[in-house]
């Protein structure tokens, strides 16, 4: 009896759903920053054994949406909860748990879903007790879960537990498959999130990478970027005095792509200034949101 099917994880930004899923994959594809709001696209990643292939799908944390890429990014989350076979509901266990709740109410789930508790190495152990039991007499999920992502603690028995629920069905994807996105899509997303961790303050928050070449030569992978802000003055915080803060930025980002790709890497990197993209269509649509 083989089982597949398709599993979404929610939650509110820096809940750890990103952690959670490169940890299960036991690859990184999801960014992970300490600032909130670093996913914006909804990336898959598949695990295959012999017995079941689980479709992980991390999607953006739940904001009220500020702006039109804010829209786009809660419109992956709405399609991620029509699709679910079975969806896990993450909390920070450290956050307030009515909040998380009245939350994941309000998400109106259809498939049936996990209540997954993480950061619990955070909590003492009286402490941890009566969340799990709060969250077990909440009364909707199948089952509470706590898992301590980063320290790999309770994933297996979340990943027991995940494939009891999972429906009887084919596999999706070959079973060698790790994650529907292309390599430039993940080499975007390793230079956005050095950006997350060199520059402080919103200039994450106004930043996009398009990967505009991607060339395999005989000895090295040739990659152009354009990093995308909104001001003049961000560009100048990107480039930084004489270029030295973007070229630690390419340092940073060639080094992770080499191990990511296992080849050498020529990354250039371009700076443009489009004013106001987060609220323009055509500038979401080329950056994939």
């Amino acid at each position: 009896m083989f089982k597949a099917g398709f599993v979404n994880i929610f939650g509110k930004p820096n809940a750890g759903k990103s952690t959670l899923l490169n940890t299960i994959i036991g690859e990184k594809l999801a960014i992970i920053s300490p600032k909130v709001q670093t996913t914006r696209h909804r990336i898959t990643g598949v695990v295959t054994q012999p017995d079941y292939q689980i479709v992980f799908s991390d999607t953006p944390g739940i904001i009220d949406p500020k702006y039109k890429m804010h829209e786009k990014m809660m419109g992956a989350v709405k399609s991620a909860l029509e699709d679910a076979d079975l969806a896990l509901l993450i909390m920070d266990a450290k956050d307030n748990v009515d909040e998380n709740l009245a939350l994941f109410e309000s998400l109106r789930l259809k498939a049936p879903f996990l209540l997954v508790i993480n950061k619990v190495d955070l909590l003492m152990k009286d402490d941890l007790d009566a969340l799990v039991q709060k969250c077990k007499d909440w009364g909707k999920a199948k089952e509470v879960v706590p898992v301590a992502a980063i320290q790999k603690k309770g994933v297996k028995d979340l990943l027991k537990t995940i494939v009891e629920y999972l429906p009887e069905g084919m596999p999706f994807y070959p079973e060698d498959t790790l994650t529907d996105r292309s390599t430039r899509f993940f080499v975007a997303e390793m230079i956005r999130e050095k950006i997350f961790h060199l520059y402080d303050e919103e200039i994450p928050y106004h930043t996009a990478v398009i990967v505009t070449q991607f060339q395999e030569k005989n000895t090295l992978t040739k990659i152009s970027a354009e990093i995308i802000v909104t001001r003049e003055t961000q560009k100048a915080i990107i480039l930084g005095e004489k270029g030295s803060a973007i070229r630690k930025l390419g340092t940073e980002a060639r080094q992770e792509i080499e191990a990511f790709i296992e080849r050498k890497v020529f990354l250039e990197l371009f700076v443009k200034v489009r004013n106001k993209w987060r609220d323009n269509d055509n500038y979401l649509r080329e950056y994939g949101l």
